[in-house]
């Protein structure tokens, strides 16, 4: 039976507006001037990152002002496991955003609900089984990081809760890539601002037991989290399906959540790789917290607070990033290789030029805004500074890197940028930060942030001039695994 191409109902071009930053108003970023649909597109994902990236850190500013320095150390390193658990959804959810911007490029609304309903059951299951098994072997993993013994129950506290959580932060994530791989980046941003307002409101209340909430220390935190997760993921799902966008499913729809087995296997392939390199990155994160663990409580909370520094660093590349892909895959589906190349290097210089000015911007101000998640007396605060001195301008190098990824990563190019990351956290990072501790002793730890991203982005650029990663369409091999032609 011959596909229709997607047309939106006028409600939905009435509500869509601006989202795309494409001049026609249409979720269609295969046309245009390039770098300015790359800039209009990513701006909305940059607020939205930094958005995010400020409710950890305001939740930080509570705990660390409400409970103090165990606290922060606690966060700390229930975070990463957080991180690391969601790696395993991770990839699953960006090989679906592939396939459904291709299949946008293509004007192929049914192969998009097929990539959306793969992506759905696979992300919910793993989800509930991360949730199950994570909260059973809290302890155990608390115990395998290393985590200082006096922050173990707080850990423990806020890691329980927050494992809970982890089936709507899924939806959540699998409905902003879906919703952008098909050129929408302002409901994400909008449902980001929801969340912040509820989760970073109902922190205080929880944590210190103010008015008729309970007293619940670290654990209300979590909390605020799950109850905010809880409203994004309904809310998100309500406004898909009030638009009626592409990426709904309704009626016999629905028994695409158990897709065909060819399709199936593609997608976990490709999503399995794409999730180990999220593996590896939040693995290479986790040892080098239990490296920090060593030095104490108080180099951990450095730690801790100098990481909420960089998280704002990586927000313009990972913008950046997320918009070349989006772009990159929608081009590569509609056969605009032309395009794709010039959406790289656009994507490199705004890279060079962002990141670069809200590093000079921390570099400038760094003991005010460490201030605030400490206090101005803290013994961590000149330890987070020279931390953020030394390691900091690295992620100028790991922004080009995921610049060079996110093209790659658009045709499913999965396992050389595996090889890569491995190489780079993992044999150069790690390895710098282990074998120079006794020449350097603890700078070996922030040295090794530089040495390892530019190792990582030499490795990468010369992977993507190579061009091994333009070889065939991963479209094309969703529907060779059993979806009927366009």
């Amino acid at each position: 039976m011959r596909r229709r191409a997607w047309k939106p109902s006028s409600w939905a071009q009435r509500w869509r507006g601006w989202d795309s930053g494409v001049a026609a108003g249409r979720p269609d970023l295969t046309e245009g001037p390039i770098g300015k649909t790359l800039l209009l597109f990513a701006i909305p994902t940059l607020v939205a990152n930094v958005l995010q990236s400020l409710n950890a850190s305001i939740n930080t500013i509570w705990i660390g002002r409400f409970l103090g320095e165990q606290a922060l150390a606690a966060t700390a390193n229930a975070t990463n496991i957080i991180f690391l658990v969601f790696s395993a959804m991770f990839g699953f959810g960006m090989a679906a955003m592939i396939l459904i911007g291709q299949h946008m490029g293509r004007k192929d609304i049914d192969g998009a609900r097929r990539a959306m309903g793969a992506g759905a059951g696979l992300i919910l299951g793993i989800a509930l089984v991360m949730m199950l098994a994570g909260i059973g072997l809290t302890d155990k993993l608390l115990h395998l990081l290393g985590t200082p013994i006096a922050a173990r129950p707080l850990a423990s506290a806020y890691l329980k809760v927050m494992l809970l959580s982890l089936p709507f932060s899924a939806i959540i994530v699998l409905l902003m890539m879906s919703l952008r791989a098909i050129g929408d980046a302002m409901t994400p941003l909008w449902f980001m601002i929801a969340g912040i307002v509820i989760d970073a409101g109902l922190n205080p209340f929880f944590i210190a037991g103010i008015g008729p909430f309970p007293r619940m220390g670290i654990a209300g935190s979590a909390v605020a989290t799950l109850i905010a997760n809880i409203a994004g993921a309904v809310g998100m799902l309500t406004v898909v399906y009030w638009r009626d966008l592409p990426v709904r499913l309704r009626g016999a729809e629905f028994r695409y959540l158990l897709p065909q087995p060819a399709l199936l296997r593609l997608i976990v392939s490709r999503g399995t790789m794409m999730g180990l390199q999220m593996f590896v990155m939040v693995l290479s994160a986790l040892v080098m917290v239990g490296l920090v663990n060593h030095a104490g409580v108080v180099a951990t909370a450095a730690y801790g607070v100098a990481f909420q520094l960089w998280n704002y660093i990586q927000m313009p590349a990972m913008a950046i990033a997320a918009a070349v892909s989006a772009m990159a895959a929608q081009n590569i589906g509609a056969g605009r290789w032309d395009r794709v190349g010039a959406i790289t290097r656009s994507g490199l210089l705004y890279n060079l030029l962002l990141t670069g000015a809200l590093l000079a911007l921390l570099t400038v101000f760094d003991r005010p805004v460490l201030g605030l998640f400490l206090g101005h007396d803290s013994p961590a605060i000149p330890i987070a500074e020279h931390i953020q001195l030394l390691a900091g301008w690295s992620f100028l190098f790991s922004g080009g890197t995921l610049v060079f990824f996110g093209t790659a990563r658009a045709n499913g190019a999965v396992i050389v940028p595996l090889i890569i990351m491995v190489i780079g956290l993992v044999v150069c990072r790690l390895g710098f930060a282990i074998g120079m501790q006794p020449l350097l002793h603890l700078d070996a730890l922030w040295w090794a942030f530089p040495f390892g991203s530019l190792f990582t982005l030499l490795l990468s650029w010369a992977y993507y001039a190579q061009g091994g990663w333009k070889k065939g369409v991963l479209a094309d091999e969703a529907r060779r695994a059993g979806q009927p032609a366009v």
